[in-house]
């Protein structure tokens, strides 16, 4: 089962004594397994809302973590019967800790027989199916697989939670809005907030100018000038557009932090031009860069940010002096082809 369908359906379902939520394929043709947590965690608190009441939450709901608390201690409180309520919900996080037998033996037992009237809600960011838990938990229940959105569901869900919000979008500030964010429900979502938040009170349909001017953060379009003009070589304006973000408040080592990060996608976005795991806006602010460098100069420039972290650590060098020559560095001009 999708943990898609588990939301749409959760009033409806008949009740499970085993959940396990992980990692999945978001689609029959998809071959990269991922995670997707944001909507993990609203199956969890839209399937506790629907099973328990609040009045008798403190008796019939509880809530671990399976890297912190024995499986025996789990165990036991599945097994108790229901108080004021008709079942019991059990949430297990970090349950990925099951998959090593050796210390899980009682899970195990209980598995192979699990109270009818509990519901254990098992969750693990990773799976091997060939492990006796994964077994386990498929005889004993479902599997509830919980990939990432792919851009167009992320633009579907966007839709979806925008009309439950009362908010109304046009396509293309839809399409913004999952261009700049990526498709993480967990980014998406903050960024629909603050959108919704930006708009207020005000009536209308919101555009795509609404989101880029709701989204948009100073010091973040300063980030892609220095992308733009290191891209470009034009050493100066990445030199202004750096000292721009250092007098918006931006320490030397959180500027190593950023062009790092820059480097990093842009590496990503080189080694796999077609589809880097990266969001496309992203993905497209960095290709410039990615294109003037290339793998091995990418490389290289890795080892000169590190360098450049050392000296500011271990020197008591000047750190936005460093920062500078690190950019100027970055963005000297690619060496001209000699004509035959």
């Amino acid at each position: 089962m999708n943990v898609l369908d588990f939301i749409r359906d959760a009033a409806t379902l008949k009740p499970s004594p085993v959940y396990l939520f992980c990692p999945g394929k978001a689609g029959p043709r998809a071959k990269i397994t991922t995670y997707e947590p944001f909507l993990v965690e609203r199956a969890l608190d839209q399937y506790t809302a629907l099973a328990v009441d609040e009045a008798s939450r403190e008796f019939a709901y509880a809530a671990f973590y399976a890297d912190e608390t024995p499986p025996g201690t789990v165990v036991m409180e599945a097994q108790t019967l229901p108080f004021l309520a008709d079942r019991r919900i059990i949430v297990v996080r970090n349950a990925e800790r099951y998959s090593a037998e050796s210390g899980s033996g009682a899970m195990l037992a209980y598995l192979e027989s699990p109270n009818e009237s509990s519901t254990l809600l098992l969750v693990s960011d990773k799976v091997d199916r060939r492990t006796k838990f994964f077994k386990a938990c498929e005889k004993a229940g479902v599997i509830v697989e919980c990939p990432e959105l792919d851009p167009k569901g992320a633009i579907q869900w966007v839709r979806t939670e925008a009309r439950a919000r009362n908010a109304q979008f046009t396509d293309g500030a839809i399409h913004e809005l999952v261009r700049r964010a990526g498709n993480r429900l967990g980014d998406v979502n903050n960024a629909l907030t603050n959108v919704i938040n930006f708009v207020g009170d005000a009536a209308g349909t919101i555009g795509e100018e609404t989101v880029v001017r709701a989204c948009a953060d100073v010091a973040e379009e300063e980030i892609w000038a220095l992308t733009d003009a290191i891209a470009s070589s034009r050493a100066g304006a990445a030199l202004m557009a750096l000292r721009r973000l250092i007098d918006l408040g931006k320490h030397p080592d959180e500027m190593i932090g950023t062009i790092n990060w820059l480097l990093k996608n842009a590496y990503l976005v080189a080694t796999a031009p077609g589809n880097p795991a990266i969001s496309p806006f992203v993905a497209t602010k960095v290709r410039p860069l990615a294109e003037k460098l290339g793998v091995a100069k990418l490389r290289a420039a890795f080892a000169l940010c590190t360098e450049s972290q050392f000296m500011m650590r271990d020197t008591g060098s000047n750190g936005n002096l460093l920062i500078e020559l690190l950019v100027v560095k970055l963005a000297h001009p690619a060496p001209r082809r000699k004509s035959a």
